[in-house]
């Protein structure tokens, strides 16, 4: 079947030329298309044709999207959606002056995520986890990663693994697993540490590596979790086992992580609120992404990662809302975008693409997502705007109004169709 997307008032292409990322300069151009429509065939992007030539053409089923922006499907690569219970007690503690750290000391933080995940049965995640999905897919986002994390033992790591592979095989987008065992040690092992350490090495990684319930092997490096020594020997088993690598680091403390990421080439970094300036050289050129979270900064009231000086270096930059339910309950990835734009001085270009291609880099499906390019997905997300500065000025609001994945909408705010 051929489909058209017909007469948008623009396309947002994100061309990337064959790159398929954006660094330094590139990373101030979204590639503005007027006056085009969209043919997909089979699924894939087949064709960017100018608006006049349409007529001469047969298409099977046309959308009309007059007055609509088109925007490559959104990517949202860093969330810690599968979650049970509540913290808006701590959120009070917060207001109070008291810091994340201090919380997480007296057993609050993400131990107290644990135990309500682990009294949790596998049909009551995936039922809190449903409607944040639906949420998401709302806003445009057509892929989402979601982390493991809150299980902290070989029984509910795997169930939240289990939960999230159960989501992929039933929603239309794609939801990428990622997991983190090593988020921070469970209650039982805070003074038997490098026993946790052998039972992700020994028992957990090699049982998910062998039933494939997760692609990415993610970490905590921070004086509150894992050293970077600590991390190196959970990834170098992650490593040996097939396992793409992701560290989150230098959130509140710079102790190596840094480092110990780039020696096991990990695909991206992710926070960096405390990134010393002499270490951006070594990002600079690099092929390892700097997932910024302003939400994070915003929410607890926090220093941003210094996007400008990354940017500058020429390192590869994406965005996400690390929404969570301690340190970014946020889930709108539009007001992470406004954030990035008014705290940390990137302009509405950058933010576009932090969001497309290289956060489609992230998650190694640069090559199939993140940008309009012919052969790859019919990954779309429509804007009800006419002014592509509006998804970042309108702050918290969701103009998304389609959302479609492999060519079929999958979200409709609108009365349009296919006809």
């Amino acid at each position: 079947m051929i489909k058209l997307l017909s007469t948008p008032s623009q396309i947002l292409t994100i061309n990337t030329s064959g790159k398929n990322l954006k660094r330094g300069k590139d990373l101030s151009e979204v590639n503005a298309v007027d006056e085009h429509s969209i043919v997909i065939e089979d699924d894939i992007i087949k064709d960017i044709i100018p608006n006049s030539s349409v007529k001469k053409k047969s298409f099977d089923v046309v959308l009309d999207l007059d007055d609509k922006i088109v925007l490559p499907g959104l990517i949202e690569c860093h969330t810690h959606t599968a979650f049970t219970g509540s913290r808006a007690d701590e959120f009070r503690q917060k207001l109070d002056g008291i810091d994340y750290e201090k919380i997480a000391e007296s057993g609050g933080g993400i131990n107290s995520t644990v135990r309500a995940v682990r009294k949790s049965s596998f049909e009551e995640i995936v039922n809190e986890v449903k409607p944040r999905i639906d949420n998401f897919i709302a806003q445009g986002i057509t892929t989402l990663e979601i982390k493991s994390g809150y299980g902290l033992d070989f029984e509910n790591e795997i169930k939240l693994l289990q939960v999230i592979n159960y989501l992929n095989e039933i929603y239309a987008i794609d939801i990428i697993p990622t997991f983190l065992g090593a988020h921070t040690y469970p209650p039982e092992h805070f003074n038997n540490q490098d026993e946790y350490i052998e039972i992700i090495k020994d028992k957990m990684l090699p049982h998910i590596a062998k039933q494939r319930l997760a692609r990415f092997c993610d970490g905590f490096c921070e004086a509150t979790a894992f050293s970077a020594d600590e991390i190196k020997t959970i990834f170098a088993s992650a490593d040996a086992n097939g396992f793409k690598l992701r560290l989150h680091t230098e959130q509140f403390n710079a102790i190596g992580g840094l480092d110990a990421a780039l020696s096991f080439n990990a695909v991206s970094v992710d926070h960096l609120e405390v990134l010393k300036e002499d270490d951006i050289k070594k990002l600079a050129n690099s092929d390892t992404v700097a997932v910024l979270l302003p939400g994070v900064s915003f929410f607890l009231n926090y220093q941003y990662a210094p996007a400008r000086k990354l940017i500058d270096n020429n390192v590869v930059i994406a965005l996400a809302t690390d929404f969570n339910p301690g340190s970014s309950h946020i889930s709108s990835l539009s007001l992470i975008m406004s954030f990035a734009a008014l705290k940390m001085k990137m302009s509405i270009e950058e933010t576009i693409n932090a969001v497309t291609i290289n956060a489609a880099k992230v998650l190694c499906l640069n090559d199939k997502v993140g940008s309009i390019e012919i052969g790859k997905r019919a990954d779309f997300s429509v804007f009800n705007c006419q002014e592509y500065a509006n998804i970042v000025y309108d702050i918290g609001k969701n103009l998304n109004c389609i959302t479609m994945k492999n060519g079929d909408i999958i979200y409709n705010s609108t009365e349009l169709s296919f006809n």
